[in-house]
């Protein structure tokens, strides 16, 4: 019994010891842009002196790159670095303060160690102690539990969901946060369908650079899940879908069911009161898009959003009272329905929730004209672009008459309305801020096919996996080449290319291989029996 007690003190001495945060298999890297070139870095932030930033890149290489030649972006991520930094080392007792994990280990061992020492002196009071080492064993195993309720999502696997949606998506990455870029302009037709029309009209916004989308990184499980009702979330996105539409509360800002209410089109969307068009519902057609089993969506807690299927091409499993489970490696997902609650029943992740009911950080849109008020008895029947692609006319019918809207911009921000009614004309000019591009940061041609750069064969493959490049000099952009599952896990990485990858080892199942070049990056599905 003595040298269990002995073993069991030495175990717990060995978790502070070996308690430390260098978790190099889970480092995120960002992605650093240029202002002057089409390029960019794939490397993580090392340090800022003598107006440079020192990046590692993920060969292990420092490079030193002036502070003037990185975008506005990344400057503004370096300087807060660089302030923390500061402001650690010239504040000691933030410098000197352990993190209250290792504190509560250290109570614990010190427990443990004098129950070890009252074991030697007092054995007569042996059966006393016994419950409070058991109690001491507990508080180490719930320590180690919370640590790991958050988890790291890896970046290349929530850009796998947006992919398919380039160059209308941009994406771009940090230690934090995952952004999204888009104007806000989907590819379908928008409005057609709405029989309680508020009379907005959908308008591109500019959800770019400081004010692009951003889904976290490293989710943490709320403790008690806020719901997603008529009390909470009523302004703003919760979710962002694959192709860069923002997905609301079920609920308006009234309190009513959006789509049980007339308020959305054939796709599940509608436009807010600054015309923003966004979706209310579950974009379950995104499916369509793709032959992968990928996310629709990521919510603004950190965890994605799946269709009718699970990751791994399996039926959707029951779902908890949140609208979503956890699947084998632990790591929560929600699903997608037709029916109440669509989406999300509760915010599974930690978010901050403020005053005007919405989640921070958050997006913004900008109107160019006052809201709209309801049209009773309107029904639309379409919304077209433009031969220009710089507005649209939407046609909808009331008291048996077709009336329309035709509405144009110019790349500066000039807006022209123009209202026919009953068929008198109407002209209305607004003035909004320019027209923004969604950044390209890939300097390859997008028409350019997948096949005509990388060849993976055999495909379903059962022992090996070729890699080939049939681009000439694209083996010289070559950075990085990984495998993962459908549930997110990574089963193969390599910063070498490899013509050749042994799969006889891994799982029966779909996996998902991410190749990155310098300025672009390709994924591709293959089937492994």
């Amino acid at each position: 019994m003595k040298k269990l007690f002995l073993l069991i003190y030495l175990f717990a001495m060995s978790c502070i010891a070996m308690a430390h945060d260098a978790h190099y298999d889970k480092l995120i890297l960002r992605q650093w842009q240029f202002t002057s070139e089409q390029k960019t870095i794939v490397g993580s932030f090392y340090m800022f002196k003598d107006n440079k930033v020192f990046i590692e890149d993920i060969n292990g290489e420092i490079l030193s790159i002036p502070i003037s030649k990185v975008s506005d972006i990344d400057k503004a991520y370096v300087m807060e670095k660089y302030q923390n930094i500061v402001k650690i080392n010239s504040d000691p007792k933030q410098s000197n303060s352990l993190p209250l994990s290792k504190i509560i280990l250290t109570i614990v061992s010190l427990l443990l160690l004098t129950i070890f020492i009252f074991y030697f002196s007092r054995v007569q009071q042996r059966k006393f102690l016994y419950p409070v080492l058991f109690v001491g064993i507990l508080g180490i195993l719930f320590s180690f539990t919370q640590r790991l309720m958050k988890t790291t999502t890896d970046p290349n696997f929530v850009n796998s969901a947006f992919i398919p949606f380039k160059p209308e998506v941009n994406t771009r990455w940090d230690n934090n946060y995952f952004y999204v870029e888009s104007k806000g302009i989907p590819q379908h037709l928008m409005m057609a369908g709405i029989t309680g029309w508020q009379q907005q009209f959908p308008i591109p916004q500019c959800y770019i650079g400081n004010n692009a989308w951003s889904i976290p990184l490293n989710p943490i499980k709320a403790t008690n899940p806020v719901p997603v009702n008529q009390q909470h979330f009523l302004r703003g996105a919760i979710a962002v879908a694959a192709n860069g539409i923002a997905i609301f509360n079920p609920y308006t800002n009234t309190g009513v069911d959006a789509l049980l209410d007339g308020q959305l089109d054939n796709f599940g969307g509608h436009c807010g009161r600054a015309d923003d068009y966004h979706y209310h519902n579950a974009p379950l057609f995104l499916d369509d898009k793709t032959a992968d089993i990928l996310p629709l969506a990521f919510a603004l807690d950190g965890y994605a959003v799946y269709g009718s299927l699970e990751p791994d091409g399996s039926q959707m499993k029951p779902l908890d009272a949140n609208h979503g489970h956890e699947v084998d490696n632990g790591v929560y997902h929600y699903h997608g329905t037709k029916t109440a609650p669509y989406m999300i029943g509760n915010m599974v992740g930690k978010v901050t929730e403020d005053s005007t009911l919405q989640i921070i950080p958050q997006a913004s849109a900008k109107p160019v004209r006052p809201s709209g008020t309801p049209l009773k008895g309107a029904v639309i029947t379409s919304c077209i672009p433009n031969s220009s692609g710089n507005g649209y006319t939407l046609t909808y019918t009331l008291n048996g008459a077709t009336d329309s809207v035709e509405y144009s911009w110019t790349p500066a921000g000039a807006y022209t309305f123009n209202y026919y009614v009953s068929g008198v004309k109407t002209t209305t000019n607004y003035k909004g801020t320019p027209i923004c591009t969604v950044p390209n940061t890939s300097s390859i041609n997008q028409t350019l096919k997948d096949e005509k750069i990388v060849r993976i064969f055999p495909n379903p493959s059962t022992s090996v996996l070729n890699i080939q490049l049939d681009l000439n000099g694209i083996n010289d952009e070559f950075k990085q080449i990984s495998l993962y599952s459908l549930k997110g896990e990574k089963v193969f990485s390599s910063n070498k290319y490899e013509r050749q990858i042994d799969t006889k080892s891994f799982a029966p199942g779909i996996y998902l291989v991410n190749i990155c070049f310098d300025t672009f990056q390709i994924t591709k599905k293959i089937v492994i029996e």
